[in-house]
């Protein structure tokens, strides 16, 4: 083949390229396009039927209430406040104590679950207690710190460190334990003391497990907290599902879980942000 019909033919084979990446990249949106009115028609349809069976009482809105009393109570929620005060602050008073307990929690399980994950002796030393302390039911130790802590902060965020310790230590203590064992005896063979093991091969290696318990953790923060503020509180998004509760207020109840769901998407939306940015250089997902 000459030289015209070599250039002729890469001419062909790249515009014969471009076509296919417009078409895939076409596809590409309209499925997302597609996934989008999909998600926004399920979501019409159960809000719909919802509001529909309240209203030709096919459901009792006493107790089920419906999504029109529900957004009403929010917007009266954010323009006349709460009870307890206003809604932002109640919020504020949650997010405090969530993050204060998964930041504590998360810390503590980590460098538990590193430590514990690169010392033999005193993972078998303290397995058993950790085993013993992670099967009681976490929940109900928050009576306990309502009792020894009071009302105020201090019991909510105990509650959550408990809630979120286990779940980071047991995700940190597997992948400190799951580290590549080549890589770690190429670094000793190239004399890497044992703090740079740690720091330089270990850590970064069990990260994607550390990672990914935080996603869930950052849930059991939020439960801590607000299980925490139901059982006793002076402010909270808890307190408001309590005083919603004895007043028989369904739209209330449903009012601060949805405060609740939006509050934990936005914090999971910040750590997968946060997850792409320390693993970018992880290859992308297919």
């Amino acid at each position: 083949m000459s030289t015209p019909d070599y250039a002729l033919q890469a001419a062909f084979d790249s515009a014969s390229l471009a076509n296919v990446e417009k078409i895939a990249q076409r596809r590409l949106r309209q499925r997302h396009a597609l996934i989008i009115g999909l998600r926004i028609l399920v979501l019409v349809i159960v809000l719909g039927g919802w509001e529909l069976g309240g209203r030709f009482k096919w459901i009792d809105p006493f107790f089920f209430s419906m999504p029109s009393a529900i957004f009403a109570q929010i917007a009266d929620w954010f323009i006349n406040g709460t009870s307890q005060g206003p809604l932002l602050q109640q919020v504020w008073v949650t997010l405090e104590e969530t993050f204060l307990g998964f930041l504590i929690g998360s810390a503590g399980g980590i460098v538990c679950g590193v430590v514990l994950g690169r010392n033999k002796l005193l993972s078998d030393v303290f397995s058993l207690y950790i085993q013993i302390a992670n099967s009681i039911p976490r929940v109900v130790l928050g009576s306990v710190f309502v009792i020894a802590l009071g009302l105020g902060m201090a019991s909510k965020v105990a509650l959550a460190v408990v809630m979120v310790f286990f779940v980071v230590f047991g995700n940190a203590f597997q992948g400190v334990r799951e580290a590549d064992r080549y890589m770690i005896a190429n670094a000793q063979i190239l004399g890497a003391s044992k703090r740079q093991l740690t720091t330089s091969v270990v850590i970064p290696s069990a990260l994607s497990w550390i990672l990914a318990s935080l996603h869930v953790s950052f849930g059991f923060a939020l439960v801590g907290a607000v299980v925490g503020e139901f059982l006793g509180s002076k402010q909270g998004i808890g307190l408001l599902i309590s005083t919603a509760q004895g007043a028989f207020n369904a739209s209330g109840v449903f009012a601060a879980m949805i405060v609740l769901a939006v509050v934990a998407l936005t914090a999971d939306y910040l750590l997968t942000a946060l997850e792409r940015r320390l693993l970018k250089w992880r290859p992308a997902a297919f």
